[in-house]
């Protein structure tokens, strides 16, 4: 009998239809030479440090650090896992093979794993490695199994995560717990958590420390046409009204007039966190709910494996995407069919193939996350909406490049002492190609609180995208100049979108597509895991919500004050690890060292934490006391 033991009862109950295991038993489906079980995500855990040894039960500084010599997991201490592993486990003592269904992922291969080991299974291991749920890839998955072996370097990535999360974490939290924390609540410490929190802090403190400072800006209205200082800001009233006064009463006259076209490349398709981005621009999705929608979508056939840090297709997609293209078209919501009309121009044709979609070189486990071509049905509203973004993005990166033409016109006053000069640039789309596929609403429908805190791009572009009227060089006449004062301002909060975008570049702030997909690899966290540490800090209440900004509170700031480590609280420091950890599931760094690293640095904090003589304590706040904290104020 083949065992094969999938990560959901859901997923579990699809490849056993597939697989014809159509009988019910208690924890499993059995038939044809199968029997198809499930975990509930995690059913084992590593060891608590009560589990090693009495002494370290009771939480004391003397006991610090903690280190295993060897690690161990247990189940979880609940009724329903204890339950279903005995399932699994009796299943797994008499089987002859089995085959590892887990999620594809290095979480996914640790949760198996980990339930092979406890079940002290002795057979031939197989592994399922499928990139969307839908019957055409199981079946394939099925025919391609692959060897248990090669997944090693995943495991060990996986357990390596996993030890280094519980040496800085147990000892870290216990650590500032016992000597910051007041006995009052424990200060939760973690090798993603804070400096996700630093981040959060010190873009708050340089906010609050901000100070406003004035400049001028000289603008002439010519032909109801704007037309901006080229000199830029003046930085004193005196200097802005002299080059006012040099110009006023004096006729403005057109240098010069140049018109470039351009093009501008569909975007890429989505990973996990640009879609968790444009999820909480557009509908203020957080991070959390766009993963659950998303993984409920792949669970339900209709997109691809999601938690994935890639924008591109391998190769041999290319020859599907027609058949994921048909499906788009037949789609219907309400009756309507939304992509018909955007494929019809590049249906019938062979679909464009370019570098920025296909290149296998930039998939590792998985692709890109789009549509699997399984026509949806029965979706949420809000599975709706993700899988529109998903499908329109998929489109788009087929449709023909946007092609826009760019006029810049320079203009000039002769004053009695000096010329001022001023220009104007407009923007004219005069083919929408891909934009096609924004529809009206782009990305008007964000609240007034995004706009002001989103580091969108495109709302730069918004701006250009007006077509002044025809200007001719040499013509002059009369104009009205304008002298206006203005502040600076200081940065944005981060919002859920702009902190996922900081956590994967590690706090560098990257605009351009390229050099942020270079970055991922020194990101912090997982895409994965990303959302679930941003609601982790706000269960701890080191941070809140405020419409959509992310604030510190007190706890939190106060918290990021105390750590003089930059060990626990740096982002690059942090991003570092992450590093090493891919580089692990790569067969390039040794998993050993890593620890062992690890356990010399856990050390070192210890000893610089206990040798602290002064006498700080971390402000602890109630959820009563938390809702009376005040806001910063608004700048």
């Amino acid at each position: 009998m083949i065992v094969c033991i999938a990560e959901k009862p859901s997923v579990a109950r699809d490849i056993a239809r597939i697989l014809g295991a159509n009988s019910s038993r208690d924890g499993y489906m059995e038939g044809n030479g199968y029997q198809v079980t499930w975990t509930f995500g995690h059913l084992c855990t590593l060891k608590e440090p009560g589990d090693y040894t009495a002494a370290w039960k009771p939480w004391a500084l003397t006991q610090l650090p903690m280190v295993p010599q060897r690690f161990g997991i247990k189940l979880i201490d609940d009724n329903g896992i204890k339950k279903q592993f005995a399932i699994i486990e009796r299943l797994m003592q008499a089987a002859d093979g089995i085959v590892n269904c887990g999620d594809a992922g290095q979480e996914g291969e640790l949760i198996q794993r980990w339930v092979m080991q406890k079940a002290q299974a002795k057979c031939p291991v197989k592994r399922l490695w499928i990139s969307s749920m839908t019957d055409e890839a199981i079946r394939e998955g099925f025919a391609n199994l692959k060897d248990q072996t090669d997944y090693q370097p995943l495991y060990l990535a996986g357990l390596s995560r996993a030890i280094g999360d519980w040496l800085l974490g147990m000892n870290a939290t216990r650590l500032y717990t016992l000597k910051y924390g007041q006995n009052r609540q424990v200060l939760s410490i973690g090798r993603v958590q804070t400096p996700t929190l630093a981040l959060i802090v010190n873009r708050q403190k340089e906010i609050e420390n901000f100070k406003p400072e004035p400049y001028w800006v000289l603008a002439t209205v010519y032909r109801d046409t704007t037309f901006t200082a080229t000199k830029g800001k003046f930085t004193s009233k005196e200097e802005g009204e002299k080059a006012f006064a040099t110009i006023e009463g004096k006729p403005f006259t057109v240098t010069k007039v140049e018109k470039k076209e351009g093009k501008e490349q569909p975007p890429q398709l989505y990973d996990l966190t640009s879609l968790q981005v444009d999820c909480n621009r557009k509908f203020a999705y957080s991070a959390e709910m766009t993963l659950n929608l998303i993984q409920a979508l792949y669970e339900k056939k209709f997109t691809t494996y999601p938690r994935v840090d890639t924008q591109y297709l391998s190769d041999d997609i290319y020859p599907k995407c027609p058949q994921t293209m048909n499906g788009l078209y037949q789609t219907q919501f309400n009756g309507m069919a939304p992509y018909a009309e955007l494929i019809k121009p590049i249906g019938g044709k062979p679909l464009k193939k370019s570098k920025r979609v296909f290149d296998t070189s930039k998939v590792t486990d998985h692709h890109a996350i789009i549509p699997t071509g399984v026509i949806p049905k029965n979706l949420s509203d809000a599975e709706q909406k993700v899988f529109d973004l998903v499908a329109r993005r998929f489109i788009a990166v087929f449709l023909p490049d946007c092609k826009f033409s760019t006029t810049t016109v320079l203009g000039e006053v002769n004053g009695e002492e000096d010329k001022v000069e001023f220009k104007v640039t407009g923007k004219e789309i005069l083919d929408p190609g891909w934009r096609v596929v924004q529809g009206k609403t782009s990305d008007k429908s964000e609240n007034s609180e995004s706009s002001e805190n989103s580091d969108n791009p495109e709302k730069k572009d918004d701006a250009e995208e007006r077509t002044l009227p025809t200007f001719v060089k040499g013509e002059s006449g009369d104009h009205k100049p304008t002298l206006t004062e203005k502040w600076t301002t200081p940065p944005p909060y981060y919002n859920e979108a702009s902190l996922l975008r900081a956590m994967e570049t590690a706090g560098k702030f990257v605009e351009d597509e390229t050099l942020r997909a270079a970055m991922k690899e020194n990101g912090i966290g997982r895409p994965s895991s990303r959302a679930g540490i941003i609601e982790t800090l706000f269960k701890r209440h080191y941070i809140k919500r405020e419409r959509k900004r992310l604030i510190a509170t007190p706890t939190g700031i106060e918290l990021i004050d105390l750590i003089r480590e930059e060990l626990l609280k740096s982002c690059e420091l942090t991003g570092i690890w992450e590093k090493k950890l891919r580089d692990i599931e790569h067969q390039k760094y040794d998993a050993k060292q890593f620890i062992d690293e690890l356990k010399v640095q856990v050390a070192e904090i210890v000893h610089e934490v206990m040798a602290d003589n002064s006498n700080r304590r971390v402000t602890v706040l109630t959820d009563a006391e938390l809702k009376k904290v005040k806001s910063p104020k608004k700048q």
